[in-house]
């Protein structure tokens, strides 16, 4: 009889150890598989932004000389030439930096006659060169805003045919870009708060970040027609810098807990 007891209670205590065995099993099968599951079917993403405005420190704009003339290259390159050394010579003794003039472009291009074909159905004759055209570019950052209109207006003055792209800008941007990334990051991080309680869970373990940019620059264009003479001189314009406003948006994922 104590032998049956023995055995009885030797085989319940083997049943609640498979149980217990069982379970622990199925915890470590549920978490591993929790783990090794893919992200996208427990997790939620939210978006922030955040702005930074700055004064812009740097005055940016291109400057060109183009010069036409006959089949005789050496005349046009040499009239270019003279003329974007004088505008360049300008823009240096008003303070511009060597390390704030640069060229852009030099581009040297045929110019073309186009004959019409005599008749229907009678070859056409090919176009025939006239002469060249010569365009090149200059890349200018102006620091001292208190020059900027008679730069503009200096360089036309001193042979340039025209004066484009100008934008103030910030000339390292790394700033403005940090702070507004930390302000959406904050906002980024609350949204998910507020959305979690919202929704009856916990937010778990950051899953992945995302960042987008922005940064709009007021643009402005300046230029002076025609190919020389008295119809390139230019008054100086009177031009503000504003503000600039720098814009980072990020998407941060979470786990749902």
């Amino acid at each position: 009889m104590e032998h049956e007891k023995i055995k009885k209670y030797a085989w319940a205590a083997f049943a609640v150890s498979a149980i217990i065995a069982a379970f622990a099993l199925w915890n470590y099968a549920d978490a591993f598989s929790r783990s090794i599951q893919p992200s996208s079917f427990r997790s939620f993403s939210v978006t922030g932004e955040g702005k930074a405005i700055s004064v812009p420190d740097v005055a940016a704009f291109t400057f060109s000389v183009v010069t036409q003339g006959d089949k005789n290259l050496g005349p046009i390159q040499q009239e270019n030439t003279d003329k974007m050394n004088k505008a360049i010579a300008f823009v240096k003794a008003n303070g511009v930096a060597d390390k704030d003039i640069k060229t852009q472009s030099y581009n040297l291009q045929p110019r073309y006659q186009y004959s019409s074909c005599p008749r229907p159905g009678t070859v056409c004759p090919p176009p025939t060169i006239v002469g060249y055209e010569i365009n090149q570019t200059v890349l200018v950052k102006v620091r001292d805003f208190t020059k900027i209109g008679d730069i503009l207006a200096g360089v036309v003055n001193n042979g340039a045919n025209s004066v484009s792209d100008f934008q103030f800008k910030i000339d390292d941007p790394t700033e403005a870009q940090n702070k507004a990334r930390t302000e959406a990051i904050e906002k980024a991080k609350a949204k998910a708060e507020a959305i979690a309680a919202a929704g009856g869970f916990s937010v778990g373990r950051l899953l992945g970040i995302s960042e987008g940019s922005n940064y709009p620059q007021p643009m402005y264009s300046y230029a002076a027609k025609g190919f020389g003479g008295a119809d390139m001189a230019a008054a100086a314009p009177s031009i503000e810098p504003g503000s600039q406003e720098t814009t980072v948006n990020v998407t941060l994922q979470y786990e749902i807990k």
